[in-house]
C-alpha cells in the first residue's frame, strides 16, 4: 500500500475550503437555501422534497450564527473539502503513488460540479459526499476484505439517506453487477446487511411520513423529470455530467477512469464498480434525473484513471490534459464560473447564472412585500396572509419579513405540505408574476406593489407583483388541493405574464 501524499493533498484541500470560505458570504442566501431555513423552522421527519437531514443542520446554522450566509454554508464547505481528501485515498487504495494521489485530489478539486455545489448548502453536496465515501470503503473492502468496512458503508449510507433517497440506486445498481461480475461474496457478508439494516431502520421515520402524506418524493420524480425536459431533458444529461466532472481535465478523466475500470486487467477485481457507474449513468438518463446525481462517483473513475495513467504512457493526443498547466487553467476556470467572484452586471440578468440569478434581491423582494403589507387599513392587517407563487418567494418572505408581516403559504413545491392559511384568514396579499391563478377564487384582485430585480430570472424574482385579494368564494381548506403545484421552472417561462 503506498503512503498517503499528506502534505500535498492537505494543501489543495485548505485551498479549496479556503476559496469556498472567502467567497461564502457573496451575493446572499441561494433559493435553496432560503427553503430550508423555512423548513427548518418547520421540522418534521421528512418533506415533500426531501428527508429532514439539510433543513436541520440549516435551523442549527443559523441557531448558532443567526442570519450569516457564511455561517450557514460551513457544513457544505466541509463536506467539500472532505471529498478531496477521500478522493486521494480511493487512487491510494487503487494502488496510486503520491503523484496519482495528488492529482485526483487536484482533479476532484477543480471539478466544476463539485466545486459549484459546494459553493453552497444543498443536499447534493451532502450526499455526494455520502457516495465518494460508500465507494472507498468498497474499494477498501475489495483489497483486503475487512468487513467492518461494509458496516462503515451502511453507515454512511444511513447519513447520506438522510440527505437524499439516491443512494439506494447505486446500492442497486451495484447489487446487480455484483450478481453478473462479481464478487458475490460480497452478498455473502453478515455485515453488509447489518449496514443495510441499520439504514433501513433510520429511514423508517421518513418513509411513514411519505406514506402518510401520500409519497409526495414519487410526485417529485416527475416535476424534475418536466424541470429538465425544459432544460434540454435527456439529451443534455451525458454533456452536462462531463461539464460538471471538469472541462477539460476531469471529463477527460471521468471517461477514461470508467473505461479502465471495465477494461484493465491490473483493476479486474474493481470491475464491478466500473459497471456500477454505467448503470448508474444509465438509471439516471432513463428517468429523467439531473446531472447533480453523478457527482458522487468522480472521484471513483478519477481514481482508476490517475492510477492507470500511472502505469502507462497516455496517448499522446489527450496526454496534455493531465499536465500542470492544464489543471491550473482548469482551476481557474472552474472557480471563475462556479464562484461568485463576477460582478453581478456581468451576468446580464440572470439566466446566464443562475447560481447568482437566484442568490440576489430577496431581501429587496421581501421588504416591497412589507411596504405593500402596511399600505393595508388597519382592519385589514389584522387578518391577512401573504401567499407567494413559488415557494423560493415564500421562503425569501418568511426569512426577511417574518417580523413584519403575517404567516406566508405558498402552493409550491414542498411549501404547500406547511399547510393553507386558516380559513378565516383574508384578505390575501399574492405575490408572483401571473394573477391568473388566483383569480378564480377571489372576486376582487388589484395590483397594489411590483418589484423588479433586475439580476433575476423572470417570474421568480424578477418583474413580480403584489395584489391585494378580496371577496375570496370558498374557504382555503376547499382551494388548497386545487393549488397545488410541484413545478417550478414553468414560472421562469411565464415570467411577466
Amino acid at each position: 500500500m503506498p503512503a498517503w501524499a499528506r502534505g500535498p493533498v492537505l494543501a489543495i484541500t485548505a485551498a479549496v475550503a479556503a476559496a469556498l470560505g472567502l467567497t461564502s458570504g457573496r451575493y446572499g442566501y441561494f433559493a435553496d437555501e432560503l427553503y430550508f431555513l423555512a423548513a427548518g423552522r418547520r421540522l418534521d421527519w421528512s418533506f415533500a422534497d426531501q428527508p429532514p437531514l439539510i433543513p436541520l443542520l440549516a435551523r442549527l446554522m443559523d441557531t448558532l450564527f443567526p442570519d450569516s450566509v457564511a455561517d450557514l454554508r460551513l457544513p457544505a464547505t466541509l463536506a467539500t473539502a472532505l471529498g478531496v481528501i477521500v478522493a486521494s485515498l480511493i487512487a491510494r487504495e487503487l494502488g496510486g503513488g503520491r503523484r496519482a494521489q495528488v492529482l485526483a485530489a487536484a482533479a476532484h478539486a477543480v471539478s466544476w460540479g463539485v466545486l459549484g455545489i459546494g459553493h453552497m448548502l444543498s443536499t447534493d453536496v451532502i450526499d455526494g459526499l455520502g457516495w465518494t465515501v460508500v465507494t472507498w470503503l468498497l474499494v477498501r473492502w475489495i483489497r483486503t476484505r475487512q468487513d467492518s468496512l461494509l458496516l462503515l458503508s451502511g453507515l454512511a449510507t444511513t447519513v447520506s439517506l438522510q440527505t437524499k433517497d439516491l443512494i439506494v440506486i447505486f446500492w442497486l445498481v451495484l447489487g446487480c453487477a455484483v450478481l453478473v461480475v462479481g464478487p458475490r461474496d460480497l452478498l455473502r457478508r453478515p455485515l453488509l446487511w447489518v449496514g443495510a439494516a441499520v439504514a433501513v431502520v433510520c429511514s423508517l421515520p421518513n418513509l411513514w411520513w411519505q406514506l402518510q402524506h401520500g409519497a409526495p418524493q414519487l410526485a417529485m420524480t416527475e416535476a424534475i423529470v418536466t424541470e429538465q425536459n425544459l432544460l434540454g431533458g435527456r439529451l443534455a444529461l451525458l454533456p452536462l455530467v462531463l461539464l460538471f466532472a471538469g472541462l477539460p481535465v476531469g471529463a477527460v478523466l471521468f471517461c477514461y477512469g470508467t473505461w479502465r475500470l471495465l477494461r484493465s486487467a491490473e483493476l479486474a477485481p474493481y470491475r464491478v464498480l466500473g459497471w456500477t457507474i454505467v448503470g448508474v449513468i444509465l438509471v439516471v438518463l432513463v428517468t429523467g434525473g439531473r446531472q447533480t446525481y453523478i457527482t458522487g462517483l468522480f472521484a471513483l473513475a478519477t481514481g482508476a484513471a490517475v492510477v492507470e495513467i500511472g502505469r502507462r504512457e497516455p496517448a499522446r493526443w489527450w496526454r496534455w490534459t493531465i499536465t500542470g498547466p492544464c489543471l491550473v487553467a482548469t482551476a481557474v476556470i472552474a472557480v471563475a464560473l462556479t464562484l461568485p467572484l463576477r460582478p453581478l452586471s456581468w451576468d446580464g440578468g440572470g439566466p446566464t447564472n443562475p447560481v447568482s440569478a437566484l442568490s440576489t434581491g430577496w431581501p429587496e423582494m421581501a421588504a416591497t412585500v412589507v411596504d405593500a403589507y402596511r399600505q393595508l387599513p388597519d382592519g385589514e392587517r389584522q387578518g391577512a396572509v401573504v401567499l407567494a407563487d413559488v415557494y423560493w418567494q415564500a421562503s425569501a418572505i418568511d426569512q426577511f419579513g417574518r417580523d413584519s408581516l403575517p404567516p406566508v403559504y405558498s402552493p409550491n413545491r414542498g411549501y404547500w405540505y406547511f399547510g393553507p392559511p386558516p380559513d378565516g384568514a383574508q384578505p390575501t396579499l399574492f405575490v408572483g408574476s401571473d394573477a391568473s391563478t388566483v383569480r378564480r377564487y377571489f372576486g376582487n384582485v388589484q395590483k397594489i406593489g411590483s418589484f423588479h430585480n433586475p439580476y433575476g430570472i423572470p417570474g421568480i424574482n424578477t418583474g413580480l407583483s403584489i395584489w391585494i385579494c378580496t371577496d375570496q368564494r370558498a374557504p382555503w381548506s376547499a382551494i388548497w388541493p386545487d393549488l397545488q403545484d410541484l413545478i417550478v421552472t414553468d414560472r421562469a417561462a411565464r415570467g411577466g405574464s
